[in-house]
């Protein structure tokens, strides 16, 4: 090589280092070959394929190397899209989107409507979020291929080492800056793609579910290409360590796969695109661990290489991510996003019997649904909601039948409804449809109304609330704190079209929103709670300074979702035996059927409705036993 290309070449790292804003070591994985938006979306065309092949440069691979080559195609590729979409048209959004809200939400009081508090940027884009039991909230996604909001940003249709995933840990106690987020990997493995790449695991786009020991199961994920291949991966991540273990496949690839624990504490496994790819829906039903295995109650207890095993009934749902819970009866509730694939499994006799249809009549795209309070016994019908742009209406099941319940103020699909400690549901997030915000495919500008939140009160009238900052719809997520406050985040394309640093490594960003209970007075307190598993129906003493103040005990479940689908989600009353000389002596849950086995937010309410800040119990069988 002559020295003026050789010069020419050096010369290219700088330019290029300069363009990107970062050093070369820094750059994004290779792009991709070829990817295609997610097709979730049944109402219109998904589109062309929109990915591009990264071009490595032969000369410079003969010089610097091919890994160096490609981080100079990468950082090409990488200054290309600046350039398509420029970091002061992020900016600008992120500025406008910040007047608007501030705008918006002057003429809602927060003693009535709550109001968003903080806005800081995450690590991750938060496809997927969990609550886990130390407080901690994990969040994770992958890694993205596009910094264009306008084209795809997920791997989809990648086969190899730039198809996966990433996963990261948020420490609210830490607050909002680099230091309250910490790395968590998943495990490397080897997809069966042909490509014999070795990468963190493809995850996205899995189930999940929690254990009895508070571990999280993670099933399904992306192999790569035919819009959406399922993978086989079965993961558990232990809060307690901060660590990921892998367990044997599942005998079905699973993409967009839905999960469930029931009253045993295992976990049910439905739906998902197959191995073969887009349009192939498994109807095996699988669990987690499988029956020749005992179910991990203890914290030591970290299952590693443990399989699943296959359920007798089958769930033959036409399309993905259906709603599950496990009510107090016991029974798997499946309500598929067609009306007329509304199902329910005994997991004791292994069966699966109709339910009446939904009286929509229509398929719902992805949209929350949420089983209602119902006092001491545990939750009796489910509220289905959102998933059908033109339909406001909300639809409870109880007894088996179907009736239409208040509407909201409009419809919307890929929002996250959550149950608040009080009883009330919040509503926030939502778009047109998939990848539409009202205004076209892949398009980031958004209808002010999607921005809108929205609550009913216990008695289920609605009412529209104040407005968060970014338009979050497809891959949004919310969860609520154990302080009370609600972490929005998600929907990686408006996260990317926002960025305030498309260089830096902070991807994604994080809302906080206060709701009104905690704008009406101080706190009860709630200092102490039994560190063991408590039996169903026992007596336990928390501690209390002000005992006297506590009008209501209530048990949150800790939220795990995606997709707008809410795979955990549960309230129950605790009733309250005695108080005094600085404790409440409260009574656990009666059954499995009406808590599952495993860790929930205890709060405290006082007469006002404001909650404790929340400590975790655990109910349950002996660990071990």
């Amino acid at each position: 090589m002559s020295r003026p290309r050789l010069s020419r070449l050096l010369s290219a790292c700088a330019v290029i280092s300069a363009l990107t804003g970062a050093p070369l070591a820094a750059a994004l994985p290779a792009a991709a070959h070829g990817g295609a938006p997610e097709p979730r979306s049944m109402t219109r065309d998904a589109g062309p394929d929109r990915g591009r092949k990264v071009t490595v440069d032969k000369a410079e691979a003969a010089v610097l190397g091919q890994e160096h080559a490609e981080r100079h195609a990468q950082a090409r590729l990488r200054a290309e899209d600046a350039g398509d979409y420029p970091q002061p048209t992020r900016t600008g959004r992120l500025e406008s989107l910040t007047r608007s809200q501030a705008t918006q939400n002057a003429t809602f009081a927060a003693r009535e409507y709550g109001a968003f508090k903080e806005y800081f940027p995450s690590p991750d884009f938060g496809v997927h979020i969990a609550q886990l039991p130390t407080g901690k909230v994990l969040l994770f996604s992958f890694e993205r291929i596009e910094t264009n909001p306008t084209k795809e940003t997920a791997p989809t249709q990648v086969i190899g080492k730039e198809n996966a995933g990433r996963a990261y840990l948020w420490d609210p106690q830490k607050g909002s800056g680099t230091q309250a987020f910490t790395k968590v990997t998943p495990p490397t493995v080897m997809m069966p793609d042909g490509k014999n790449e070795p990468r963190p695991a493809p995850f996205f786009c899995a189930g999940h579910a929690f254990l009895p020991n508070g571990m999280l199961g993670v099933f399904g994920g992306n192999l790569g290409g035919n819009h959406g291949s399922g993978a086989k991966l079965s993961l558990v991540f232990d809060p307690w360590t901060e660590s990921w273990s892998l367990n044997q496949e599942m005998s079905v690839g699973r993409w967009y796969p839905s999960a469930v624990t029931g009253a045993d504490g295992r976990i049910l496994i439905m739906s998902g695109q197959s191995e073969l790819g887009w349009a192939t829906p498994t109807p095996i039903v699988e669990r987690f661990p499988a029956l020749s295995h005992n179910v991990p109650t203890s914290r030591s207890d970290v299952p590693e290489n443990v399989p699943v095993d296959v359920f007798k009934a089958e769930a033959p749902y036409r399309h993905d991510y259906p709603h599950l819970f496990s009510l107090r009866d016991g029974k798997i509730y499946g309500l598929g996003r067609d009306h007329d694939q509304q199902w329910l499994f005994d997991p004791v006799t292994e069966t699966r019997t109709s339910l009446a249809d939904r009286p929509d009549g229509f398929m719902r795209n992805y949209g929350s649904a949420v089983p209602l309070p119902a006092g001491f016994r545990g939750p009796d019908s489910v509220l289905v909601l959102g998933g059908n742009r033109d339909d406001p209406n909300t639809y409870q099941l109880v007894g088996g039948r179907w009736k239409t319940n208040e509407p909201r103020a409009f419809g919307r699909t890929q929002d996250d409804t959550l149950i608040l400690p009080d009883g009330t549901l919040f509503t926030v997030n939502g778009s047109y449809d998939i990848r539409d915000y009202g205004n076209g495919l892949y398009n980031p500008n958004a209808d002010l109304k999607y921005r809108q939140t929205e609550m009913r009160d216990t008695d289920g009238n609605w009412k529209l609330g104040p407005a968060q900052r970014l338009p979050r719809g497809y891959h949004s997520n919310a969860v609520v704190l154990p302080d009370g406050r609600i972490m929005v985040t998600g929907d990686e394309a408006q996260q990317i079209a926002n960025d305030p640093d498309i260089q830096d490594d902070m991807d994604g960003s994080i809302e906080i929103y206060e709701p009104a209970y905690l704008h009406n007075g101080d706190r009860p307190d709630l200092s102490a709670v039994p560190r063991r598993t408590i039996g169903y129906d026992d007596r336990f003493r928390v501690l209390s300074s002000n005992p006297d103040e506590v009008r209501r005990a209530v048990l949150l479940a800790p939220t795990t979702a995606t997709h707008s689908v809410n795979f955990s989600q549960r309230h129950l009353d605790v009733r309250i035996k005695s108080r005094g000389d600085g404790a409440l002596e409260l009574q656990a849950p009666p059954s499995a059927q009406a808590a599952p086995p495993g860790y929930y937010m205890l709060f405290l309410l006082n007469e006002e409705g404001v909650p404790s800040t929340a400590k975790f119990v655990s109910f349950g069988p002996p660990a071990g036993g």
